[in-house]
């Protein structure tokens, strides 16, 4: 699934995404991240993700950085 960089709290190291087909929104954090560093992300950066669901809602998992 493709989507969009919401948000970040980089002091917690956990971030938000918004899908690009359903807008749902996917929280991440940064252990998820695969081939990049956390820090490189900024609101707006272009990323893929495998959804599931977690303890509290929806997370995204193995997120890669397109841009």
């Amino acid at each position: 699934m493709f989507g969009t960089v919401k948000n970040l709290q980089s002091d917690k190291g956990f971030g938000f995404i918004i899908a690009t087909d359903s807008k749902d929104e996917y929280f991440f954090h940064h252990s998820a991240c695969t081939g990049f560093r956390f820090d490189t992300l900024r609101p707006g950066s272009r990323v893929k993700f495998t959804p599931t669901q977690g303890a509290k809602g929806p997370r995204a998992e193995s997120v890669e950085l397109l841009d």
